[in-house]
């Protein structure tokens, strides 16, 4: 089973984990997020992030979101990557992470794929075609 950690800024990692657990029904085990704050020296974030990700490793591997490419998170993920055993996805949404949590049983590499298929086609412009106003009621 695939380990989650979500690196973020503020209370996102938090606000994303509920809301997974909201729509799947369950807390889902092996997640966990860091809260990054300005005031955070990533040099003293590291060694955390090494026992939460030797927390969530259940032998095969552990997926980390961060919030924004080039920021903090991602340049503490970045720290700690390592092919086939960490790996890291910057952008993180909710459908992204829901992905991954419903396809976590399968190799690191193909979760890694459906959580980026799934954040990628979740960014939609809502028109009024896509949502049929012709059934509303």
């Amino acid at each position: 089973m695939i380990g989650f950690l979500i690196i973020a800024h503020g209370t996102l990692g938090d606000a994303l984990i509920h809301c997974a657990s909201h729509v799947t029904g369950n807390m889902p085990p092996h997640l966990m997020a860091l809260t990054v704050t300005t005031r955070d020296d990533p040099n003293a974030v590291l060694p955390k992030v090494k026992a939460m990700i030797a927390e969530l490793d259940q032998g095969d591997g552990v997926l980390l979101f961060t919030d924004m490419y080039g920021a903090t998170p991602s340049n503490i993920a970045c720290r700690v990557l390592e092919p086939g055993k960490v790996e890291g996805i910057s952008g993180v949404n909710l459908p992204m992470l829901v992905r991954a949590i419903t396809y976590r049983n399968q190799s690191l590499q193909a979760v890694v794929g459906k959580a980026l298929s799934g954040g990628q086609e979740s960014v939609l412009h809502i028109t009024m075609e896509a949502c049929d106003v012709t059934k509303r009621g």
